[in-house]
């Protein structure tokens, strides 16, 4: 069953209509998604999570279903801080004011954000398969460059990418995310519906490309503010990276992130490419159970 147990809604929130599952019962836990899918991502390890915990999912702002802000010279209606505060308004809808925060991909950049932003109110982190966005950018060289080719293209000036993306949106999210396989193995039939539909609507495509845009200016803005500030992440760290995918390829994620945590740190690889939580549910369940508990 697809997201069993869980209500799919729409909610407002103080900058827009945010769609989102929601379901389980316990501690309050916040799951993000990345990039170019929708809360659909979480569809086989919500349902497990959901039996000790209050599970909510939402599309993140210019993805899914949520609102997609018009793009701005500045970026910053996509920044993560942006992205974090829509965050904090799905939880306290909920009547949450401190929660557990999981994400993956764009998803985890939102939760380093908000960990940073709102300190007390983040009990635990997770993040799945990334760096810090300001290490990604200061640590390219030509192979990073050519691996994280799309941070680059993406982040071109409006609507070069957005003109190419949407002349055939099937076709590029198809090869965007193959890592070794096709579309319909890695995704269910029902997810992957979800994401060609949303990949087939140009605000979509838009607010994806701006949010790109945001990481290469304004998100580094604010990270290296936070970096000279002495900001770290103060609550325990879990992270976790796809052991066949590109993260873990120049060096040891559980180094990097040290420097960005002053908390405790914990995690290591997962026998997957980048789409952890669709490709060994299990494994990432796991590993969250055990650290959330």
């Amino acid at each position: 069953m697809f997201f069993e147990g869980f209500t799919l809604t729409e909610i407002e929130t103080p900058e827009g209509r945010i769609r989102l599952r929601h379901g389980g019962r316990g501690a309050p836990l916040l799951l993000l998604h990345g990039n170019p899918q929708t809360h659909a991502a979480w569809h086989r390890v919500a349902p497990i999570l959901a039996e000790r915990f209050e599970v909510i999912c939402p599309d993140l702002r210019g993805y899914g279903g949520s609102f997609k802000p018009a793009a701005t010279a500045d970026h910053a209606p996509y920044a993560k801080r942006a992205m974090a505060r829509d965050a904090m308004a799905v939880m306290r809808h909920f009547g949450h004011r401190r929660f557990l925060v999981a994400g993956h991909d764009r998803g985890a950049r939102v939760g380093h954000r908000l960990a940073l932003d709102q300190p007390a109110c983040v009990e635990r982190l997770a993040v799945l398969d990334i760096v810090p966005t300001i290490e990604n950018f200061e640590r390219t060289d030509a192979a990073r460059a050519l691996a994280y080719y799309h941070w680059f293209w993406f982040a071109q000036p409006h609507p070069i990418p957005e003109m190419v993306i949407n002349a055939a949106p099937e076709i590029w999210f198809r090869a965007h995310t193959a890592r070794g396989k096709s579309a319909d193995e890695v995704f269910a039939p029902e997810a992957l519906a979800d994401y060609l539909a949303a990949a087939g609507n140009p605000d979509m495509i838009r607010g994806m490309c701006e949010d790109y845009r945001a990481a290469a200016g304004i998100d580094l803005e604010h990270d290296r503010a936070s970096r000279a500030a002495g900001q770290t992440i103060a609550c325990p760290l879990l992270v976790l990276w796809g052991g066949k995918g590109k993260v873990g390829r120049s060096g040891d994620p559980l180094a990097v992130w040290r420097r960005y945590a002053s908390g405790s740190l914990t995690g290591g690889p997962v026998d997957t490419t980048h789409y952890l939580a669709e490709e060994d549910p299990a494994a990432v369940a796991g590993w969250l159970l055990r650290f959330f508990a």
